[in-house]
């Protein structure tokens, strides 16, 4: 069907294809379905313009901010590992065809084979968030293939990615995030947007890569992050003790080994992770 609404294509509500193909959200896979079209719309307006643009999406569950991506014009690929979904997404496709690729399978395992650049948007499920954060965010080679990241976290865990040094929410994670990127928190979502409604409120993360500083090992990096906050509570002296260098590092850059990690800038990070590269 053609209409107004939709870039040209009139589709049946969300609640609609949940009902028709009896689908509920997964406790045990971290589901919680967004039905709000004003508010998918909005999260895929983040990016900036994505007409013609290749958009990667994980977990797009019945396809409501796969909807929102295609209607902005996008090309999409979208990596769901729950099988129940399949259909609804094959009907999705049928209705911008060309425009949706759909890969079964474990996002944190499964290539996705998209050449560079694209952008990754994805109302992710709890339980891989992290983990896949921390694996775009890694690796040597930078820029790297995506060119933004839109990505739907527990509020708890986006203030943890934009934290500033100092903060309680300052660690590990926005350190990774903000030494050659920069992030922010685009906007909060409250829990009543969601079916069913989680127990806590969600935020919008919005990353872009920067310049990478030079001299600086990621790995190098990564391991005196994962040190330094293992034991957040604890000096420097004494959480970066089992890493190589690091102590005669802190003396050479002239940071007080007395310090804890969470009042370190992300630049002394930066600086020490040089020291030992």
């Amino acid at each position: 069907m053609r209409g107004a609404a939709g870039g040209g294509v009139s589709l049946p509500p969300l609640r609609e294809v949940i009902a028709r193909h009896g689908l509920s959200a997964s406790k045990a896979l971290g589901q919680n379905f967004l039905l709000d079209e004003q508010l998918l719309d909005r999260i895929a307006a983040i990016p900036g313009e994505l007409k013609g643009r290749q958009v990667l999406e994980v977990g797009p569950g019945p396809g409501g901010l796969a909807r929102a991506l295609l209607r902005a014009g996008a090309h999409v690929t979208a990596i769901e590992t729950d099988r129940r979904c399949l259909p609804a997404l094959a009907e999705l496709g049928e209705a911008f065809p060309g425009r949706l690729r759909v890969l079964e399978g474990d996002a944190t395992r499964l290539a996705h084979g998209i050449e560079g650049p694209f952008h990754v948007v994805a109302n992710l499920p709890y339980n891989v968030g992290t983990a896949l954060l921390v694996g775009w965010l890694g690796g040597e080679a930078w820029p790297p293939q995506w060119a933004s990241l839109t990505l739907m976290f527990q509020l708890e865990v986006a203030q943890r990615i934009v934290a500033a040094p100092g903060s309680d929410a300052y660690g590990r994670l926005a350190v990774l995030a903000q030494w050659r990127s920069t992030a922010r928190l685009a906007m909060k979502v409250h829990r009543s947007a969601f079916t069913p409604p989680p127990k806590v409120t969600s935020a919008v993360v919005h990353i872009v890569p920067a310049a990478m500083p030079e001299g600086v090992s990621a790995r190098t990096l990564e391991r005196a992050t994962e040190a330094a906050f293992g034991q957040r509570r604890k000096m420097l002296r004494q959480s970066l003790k089992g890493l190589p260098g690091a102590l005669e590092s802190l003396e050479r850059l002239g940071i007080d080994p007395q310090r804890r990690a969470e009042t370190l800038s992300v630049a002394e990070f930066v600086a020490v992770a040089r020291e030992l590269s």
